[in-house]
């Protein structure tokens, strides 16, 4: 009980209120959901935002077919365009890449285009890409006024499109921009990596609001494809895009009230297979003894799955033919058995292409009897047929909810992707360390992380000059920390008065500092290099975590996390403290 004497009263009462509120954040989550599905019950917005029409090139553009000048209709002088943009990435050297494009390219040709262009390699783009090189460098060149008269429209449109109301809530939209035509890159070698993405028009997309609501309004002379109003799911926009046939959804920023929800409750059963795991791990241990094939195969998939963070690996979606597997998929082709070596008995490894066509490349000893069911499952099989015949994602996932509600086998990755974060964090902070230090321990503790889940990057393309640059900095610190230091040798010899001894010397702990700084970033980037870390801190990372360490150990929260992550997890930077244990 709190007591309240005289003029403090309100600003008591205010207190309690705020401590009030912060706790009872997600018992308002649990209050407010519904028992039917419903998500909401009213959802009112403006709709996408699609990519402007398609410019043609000014005339003094051109471009050469075998040396020749050849003047391209419209549609086809667009897809060149997206061509001429990326003709100093490496991708435009790729054989697959130019392949693909140059297959959907010709059919936005005419049939005259068609008939002359005929070899991808006499095709010249040269003033197209320098045209729009130039173009970049402009928009850098312009003034602060012209600056300004771009940002002004952008914030007009985000106050007309960004913004939803969903349940009396103004709600901020995720993107609200359809992404303009262009051509796919994919990750790592994706077999349709140059393959036209094909603008996206009205008819292709789908609204989805309330009934009693002002239903968006389609682009003059169009229509929508379709308008729903369904309540069950909290996406406002959806189409289908041709590349993967996958569908695409303009849904709520994550920093909205349901994306908070959702995040939480992600995180919190997550937390609640830690309770369970060892009861777990020992029931898939007793059944790699099991007389049934099928419960063998399931005890070592989810092995794998625990041990090594692997995807589950759903079904291929109908037209997707790149040749990506996760752990329930494999192939006998995707994994060698090795009963010894580098002095280690029970070796398996593991070469296959994950999702976002990814290699994972792993070497991992393991029990003698995971290796002696694996040694089972490849009898008599060939290389192209399954590991685990008789297992696939759905009987798994089945298999886990009988062991514990909500349990899957991505809840597998969140949770040992946190609870590794967690005890790297603890392991690698050091009370003593400065703030730069604390900061390279804690991306050193993702780094772990995003190396168990396998995010893995292509070096920037910038790196080596970064590096130069940085190392250009560290060279010149190191130059003025050298000759500040003599001149506090100098004072000291010369017995200069004590104030100016006292402010060398402050000047030397302040360039010292500095330099330490510098050092730290270029370390941090060298082990960075092949690694992505927002994947693992954006989706597996229970954000409580890191909020309890910045609050314990005093490290700018900006330092942690950028300002789309703060709003994002401004959920958990209200409620964890910093003894928050995952």
């Amino acid at each position: 009980m709190v007591r309240c004497l005289g003029g403090l009263s309100f600003y008591c009462l205010l207190v309690i209120s705020l401590i009030h509120i912060l706790s009872s954040i997600h018992f308002r989550w649990e209050e407010e959901r519904s028992t039917d599905g419903s998500k909401w019950k009213f959802l009112e917005h403006k709709g996408p935002v699609l990519a402007p029409p398609y410019e043609p090139l000014p005339g003094h553009v051109r471009f050469f077919y075998d040396g020749k000048l050849l003047r391209l209709s419209a549609p086809a002088e667009e897809v060149a365009t997206f061509f001429a943009k990326m003709l100093d990435h490496e991708y435009t050297t790729k054989e697959m890449f130019r392949k693909n494009f140059y297959k959907d390219w010709r059919k936005e040709m005419t049939s005259e285009e068609k008939s002359k262009i005929t070899d991808i390699n006499k095709c010249n783009f040269t003033e197209m890409s320098e045209y729009f090189k130039a173009q970049s460098e402009a928009r850098k060149q312009m003034s602060k006024d012209e600056k300004l008269k771009i940002k002004e429209e952008n914030e007009r449109i985000l106050q007309e499109y960004g913004f939803c109301v969903m349940d009396n809530h103004k709600e901020r939209i995720g993107n609200f921009r359809i992404e303009p035509p262009g051509l796919f890159r994919g990750r790592g070698d994706h077999p349709k990596m140059g393959m036209l993405k094909r603008r996206i028009r009205p008819e292709d997309i789908i609204i989805n609001c309330s009934k009693d609501s002002k239903h968006p309004k389609p682009p003059q002379g169009t229509r929508w494809k379709e308008v729903r109003h369904d309540n069950k799911v909290t996406w406002l926009v959806s189409w289908t895009e041709n590349i993967q046939g996958s569908i695409k959804y303009i849904m709520l920023n994550p920093s909205s009230r349901i994306k908070g929800e959702k995040d939480w409750q992600k995180y919190e059963t997550a937390r609640r297979l830690k309770k369970c795991v060892d009861r777990l791990r020992a029931q898939y241990r007793e059944d790699w003894k099991s007389k049934e094939m099928r419960v063998r195969q399931r005890a070592v998939a989810l092995y794998f799955i625990d041990k090594l963070a692997l995807r589950a690996g759903n079904e291929k979606e109908e037209g997707e033919t790149a040749d990506t597997v996760g752990c329930c998929s494999l192939r006998v082709e995707h994994i060698k058995l090795y009963p010894k070596m580098d002095d280690q008995e029970y070796v398996v490894e593991f070469d296959f292409l994950g999702k976002d066509s990814i290699r994972y490349y792993n070497k991992m000893p393991v029990e003698k009897r995971v290796f002696k069911n694996l040694q089972l499952f490849l009898e008599n099989k060939q290389p192209e047929d399954d590991l685990f015949d008789r297992l696939n994602t759905s009987i798994l996932n089945k298999h886990l909810q009988e062991l514990m509600d909500g349990l899957t086998a991505k809840v597998f990755r969140t949770y040992n992707a946190s609870i590794t974060l967690q005890q790297q964090l603890k392991e690698l902070t050091s009370p003593d360390e400065s703030i730069p230090a604390k900061i390279l321990s804690y991306n050193r503790a993702n780094r772990a992380v995003a190396i168990l889940c396998n995010h893995q990057r292509a070096a920037p393309k910038t790196f080596e000059k970064s590096m130069q640059n940085l190392q250009t900095k560290i060279d010149e610190k190191q130059k003025q920390l050298w000759a500040t230091r003599k001149q506090l040798k100098g004072a000291k010899t010369e017995h200069k008065a004590s104030h100016d001894d006292r402010s060398k010397k402050k000047a030397v702990q302040r360039i010292e500092e500095q330099l330490m700084k510098l050092q730290m970033q270029a370390t941090d980037r060298e082990e960075n290099k092949q690694i992505a870390l927002g994947t693992s801190k954006l989706n597996y990372l229970d954000p409580r975590i890191s909020v309890a360490w910045v609050k314990k150990w005093d490290v700018p929260m900006e330092k942690i996390y950028n300002k789309t992550q703060r709003e994002k997890f401004a959920w958990a930077i209200d409620m964890a403290e910093e003894d928050y244990e995952f």
